[in-house]
């Protein structure tokens, strides 16, 4: 039995603790917004925050977050996730789509520890997340402009 909140919903589930939390979210939580990308931990397209801290879920085995509270996408709804949200609409940060949540999630959980990033700083924070559109410089600028929102 693993124990999870998931975007505020205490989770009960009777799986292997050794399956990734990746598969727990998108094959039996139903929430299929955090994407595989490479199940090598490679391309962040699977990030998701763990007690508030990002987490790279293809290689994170559910029974080692068991008790702790996980925000997917879909629950990014506070108000930093809302400011990056925003910002990516507004600058049309979006091509393909397919790294953009992983994207998102990292700079939420930048934003909510730094909340006037540089460009050194967004460009560490993101630094493991692939995006085959290389839209690199529009993320960077999302991420100014969501700080800006924030303040």
């Amino acid at each position: 039995m693993v124990r999870l909140i998931i975007n505020g919903t205490e989770r009960r589930l009777e799986l292997d603790p050794q399956m990734p939390l990746l598969w727990v979210l998108r094959d039996v939580v139903r929430l299929t917004g955090t994407k595989y990308g490479c199940g090598a931990g490679l391309c962040g397209a699977c990030l998701v925050h763990a007690d508030g801290k990002p987490l790279i879920s293809c290689l994170t085995p559910v029974g080692s977050v068991d008790g702790q509270a996980i925000t997917t996408i879909e629950g990014l709804n506070d108000r930093v996730g809302t400011a990056v949200r925003r910002a990516w609409v507004d600058l049309d940060v979006v091509q393909c789509g397919y790294c953009q949540s992983g994207q998102i999630m990292a700079a939420a959980a930048l934003l909510a520890r730094n909340p006037d990033p540089s460009d050194g700083d967004i460009d560490a924070a993101l630094a493991g997340h692939l995006c085959r559109c290389a839209t690199y410089v529009r993320i960077r600028a999302a991420v100014h402009r969501a700080a800006g929102i924030l303040t």
